[in-house]
């Protein structure tokens, strides 16, 4: 058994970019790729968001759209970032479109204009866009700040002055929901939606995707190394955060902050030969301990999968889902990545 086992599920990612095109209605779904896929591998999802019905892909730089251009020929391809001067030619030369935060254009490239209206990132002022011929320009879009709040008063504020600038700019594609939005405010999906979360079937709330018929793409598994007895008053793990009360059977599993399972991911829950076990103590670089009942030494551990969600991690490590799913580790050296089709 490997220690670290990711696998990407190529078909949920597909029924997932079908959903999606259906909630958008008549709006394109462009797929978010950035990041190797949020952890999940660019050119296989991407390749699967296409064949899903996606008409788009969305990269956050001129690099990660080249590795695409070089599987994926014919497809549109949108680099989310300002360009770097020197990238300027590698976008030209890959046929790439670049969204642009000033109203200096890039010669020989598509451009959307992006504005600011709220989220104080990348972006240009609405009085920045009017200076732009709109003659040059194939979108127009902004990002919200604040779509995954169950009060939508900022996002739509942030709509109507997108509505505004956008007006501007007659005929050109007009973007700005993101997967959060694409779900919630059915206002924001006008031209095309960009959806990254969603994709990989995480939900954007941070509560169970199967709220909105989402499947997770991605799971994670390991095995349980090494079983020990701790006595009363033995610990486990740096810093003794784990003292044993009584007699306690814990597993050593070979994977830690070093792969991508977070330091602060103690007390979180993972399947051990399918039943609920906490993670115990510190986890360390290499490895965690979980609390054991008569699972052997080899018995099946689920980081990630089979109803243990990414977003339950989130929670215990603070942060948000999609943290997790790009920090984990899929370097061969450490971990074997599968892709199925199910």
């Amino acid at each position: 058994m490997s220690r670290s086992e990711i696998t990407i599920d190529l078909g949920a990612l597909r029924r997932n970019a079908a959903a999606l095109v259906d909630v958008a209605g008549g709006a394109e779904l462009w797929a978010v790729v950035k990041a190797d896929a949020y952890g999940h591998g660019a050119v296989d999802c991407a390749r699967a968001a296409l064949e899903g019905g996606a008409q788009a892909l969305c990269v956050a730089t001129a690099k990660e759209g080249m590795t695409l251009r070089a599987r994926l020929a014919d497809a549109r391809i949108l680099v989310l970032s300002p360009l770097a001067e020197a990238e300027e030619h590698v976008a030209r030369d890959g046929g790439l479109e670049v969204a642009v935060s000033t109203p200096q254009l890039p010669e020989g490239v598509p451009v959307h204009v992006k504005v600011d209206t709220g989220m104080g990132r990348f972006g240009m002022s609405p009085e920045e866009a009017a200076q732009i011929d709109p003659a040059r320009v194939a979108g127009v879009m902004s990002h919200f700040a604040a779509a995954d709040e169950d009060d939508a008063a900022f996002a739509r504020g942030q709509l109507d002055a997108f509505a505004a600038v956008a007006e501007r700019f007659p005929g050109t594609t007009r973007h700005i929901a993101n997967s959060a939005a694409t779900l919630s405010i059915p206002e924001s999906r006008l031209d095309a939606v960009r959806c990254g979360v969603a994709l990989y079937g995480l939900s954007p709330f941070g509560r169970n995707p199967e709220e909105h018929g989402l499947e997770p793409v991605l799971s994670w598994r390991s095995y349980v190394a090494q079983a020990k007895v701790l006595r009363r008053g033995d610990s486990t793990g740096y810093r003794r955060r784990f003292v044993a009360e009584g007699e306690t059977r814990i597993g050593l599993v070979p994977v830690g902050y070093g792969d991508g399972f977070r330091r602060g991911l103690t007390g979180t829950e993972v399947l051990v030969a399918g039943t609920r076990r906490r993670v115990l103590g510190t986890v360390s670089m290499d490895s965690f301990a979980v609390e054991l009942g008569d699972e052997p030494e080899g018995a099946p551990v689920t980081l990630v999968g089979d109803g243990v969600l990414v977003e339950e991690h989130a929670r215990h490590a603070g942060t948000i889902n999609y943290e997790i799913t790009t920090g984990m580790v899929s370097d061969p050296r450490r971990a074997e990545r599968r892709v199925v089709d199910g």
